[in-house]
């Protein structure tokens, strides 16, 4: 299982729900990257998603504690429970948010990366990797600049 997240150079990933500065480069590596996975998303950011639909070539997991039906997501009421559902998945992909990524994160080998470098105001951080033990840089896959915002994709494995 692999976390997936953008993130600034405070590790701030959004504020009152949503992400500030989106650049369309992550956003198109992040389609192509999850197409045909299974996502792991909160219920809190699917209400960002349009329409609060599923994302589309995705299977979609809810991870909630409240009984509620999501047209489209499957409902998990546990990490624990998230993780067996998706056991026999090829590609798992855990999106958001803020809780959903910490009470996640144990259970993730991979943690995909991309570093908007640029700080905003934020109320929502992803853990720092780069300060953490458990996880070392492994690659840069993707770089550039968007809109005089320079970025990279990198991926985190586990230690």
């Amino acid at each position: 299982m692999d976390a997936i997240v953008a993130v600034y150079d405070d590790w701030g990933i959004g504020c009152e729900g949503d992400q500030p500065i989106a650049l369309s480069a992550d956003r198109k590596f992040f389609r192509r990257y999850t197409a045909g996975s299974t996502v792991i998303v909160g219920r809190k950011t699917v209400g960002s998603f349009p329409g609060q639909a599923p994302l589309p070539k995705r299977r979609n997991i809810v991870l909630t504690r409240q009984d509620i039906d999501l047209p489209g997501f499957e409902r998990a009421s546990s990490p624990e429970e998230a993780a067996a559902m998706c056991a026999g998945d090829e590609k798992v992909f855990v999106i958001g948010g803020g809780t959903v990524y910490r009470q996640m994160l144990p259970l993730c080998d991979r943690a995909i990366i991309t570093k908007v470098h640029t700080t905003t105001a934020c109320d929502t951080y992803f853990p720092n990797l780069d300060e953490s033990p458990q996880w070392e840089l492994a690659e840069t896959l993707e770089s550039g600049e968007e809109n005089g915002i320079p970025y990279e994709m990198c991926v985190y494995v586990k230690k």
